[in-house]
């Protein structure tokens, strides 16, 4: 399947929101209303997947009243961005396509802030520890946000805007109304021409008409999309596939896992004693390891402390060595980590010019990390 990320502008800017075109693409597996439409990754091409439900709300600002919390500002409402142009751009911290994103948010929200621009990051958490407030601080500081997020941990904004996708921007006019959107990552300069073009609509002057040209860093820099060969793959057995640790899966109660085979490419598995949930597995004794057998650029993992204020130490090999040069943003040259907070760590990122299969490896020195998924860039 090879599908881009999708951008369409409604012909008549003054659109409902009850006309917003349908593409014709799979619908994605909601996975009980948790994954909805987050980015997939397919034989190494950028999938996003898209679709609007012509029910999407006629005034979705609306919805803004929902938000259990506000960062960065005081609580924002339909009422006092009329006149405004608003993008709405839907993110959750543990989303690497999210994350990718990001930094052309961010430079776009300080860039046209002049001009009438007002943007708004809605973080709707996709796992449970995402909908806790601290982190979701802590996120915001560790990546540089400094416009409005509205925590919209009741889905309330996301069902105003019919949404379904991470990430997703909706682009909204000064009438309150949907004009554009976009899902997936990628078509920033098509975003942003839209952006100059909504503000010189709606009488702004003097709008810059460059683009911006952010510099991320870590798990933050762009896909190498041509070179991923391996899709976003979920621990817990809810949407976990590709598992081979001998025996299978046990919900929901402890277990001794073991490989007894190398693992094909995209196969993965555990080793040592684990309690496997529907969205997250949690070693239970030190010494525990997760392979899996990857071909992109940058493998990432979501982990996480089961206790508050418990670092756990773990060491990544790759196909039984130290990564050297290898080695991601979150580990040393020696494979030397720490999982200190609920959070993506990026443990491999190969040179550009050298990609192939690898098995990655990771064992923890100590017990109690809760793994949640894979992505790869």
């Amino acid at each position: 399947m090879v599908m881009q990320s999708a951008f369409a502008r409604y012909s008549d800017p003054r659109s409902t929101g009850s006309d917003l075109p349908k593409l014709s693409v799979p619908k994605p597996d909601s996975g009980g209303g948790r994954l909805a439409g987050r980015i997939l990754y397919s034989v190494g091409l950028a999938v996003a997947l898209c679709a609007v439900s012509p029910t999407a709300r006629a005034k979705p600002l609306d919805s803004l009243s929902g938000a259990t919390s506000w960062i960065n500002t005081p609580p924002l409402s339909a009422e006092a961005l009329k006149g405004k142009v608003v993008l709405v751009d839907f993110w959750t911290y543990s989303c690497i396509n999210c994350l990718r994103e990001l930094p052309y948010v961010e430079a776009w929200a300080a860039k046209y802030k002049p001009y009438g621009l007002v943007v708004i990051g809605v973080h709707a958490p996709e796992f449970a520890f995402e909908k806790n407030l601290d982190n979701i601080r802590k996120a915001v500081a560790r990546f540089h946000i400094t416009f409005p997020v509205a925590v919209d941990n009741d889905r309330a904004i996301w069902n105003g805007f019919n949404n379904e996708y991470w990430p997703a921007a909706y682009f909204v006019g000064s009438d309150g109304k949907i004009q554009a959107h976009h899902f997936g990552e990628g078509d920033y300069a098509q975003s942003e021409h839209l952006i100059q073009t909504m503000l010189h609509e709606n009488g702004a002057t003097g709008v810059p008409d460059t683009l911006v040209q952010p510099r991320a860093r870590g798990e933050q820099s762009e896909a190498d999309l041509s070179a991923i060969g391996s899709p976003e793959t979920y621990i817990g057995y809810e949407r976990a596939n590709h598992f081979i640790s001998t025996g299978g899966a046990v919900q929901d109660s402890a277990s001794d896992y073991v490989v007894d085979t190398p693992p094909a490419l995209n196969e993965w598995g555990l080793t040592g004693n684990w309690t496997i949930g529907p969205e997250s597995a949690r070693l239970n004794r030190s010494g525990g390891s997760i392979l899996f057998h990857f071909h992109a650029r940058d493998l990432h993992l979501v982990l996480g402390p089961s206790k508050p204020d418990m670092p756990i130490k773990f060491r990544v090999t790759i196909d039984g060595h130290a990564p050297g040069a290898m080695h991601g943003s979150d580990c040393d040259s020696d494979g030397l980590g720490t999982v200190t907070s609920q959070r993506l760590y990026q443990l491999v990122r190969q040179p550009d010019d050298g990609v192939a299969d690898h098995v990655f490896r990771i064992e923890f020195l100590s017990p109690g990390v809760d793994a949640f998924s894979f992505t790869f860039g």
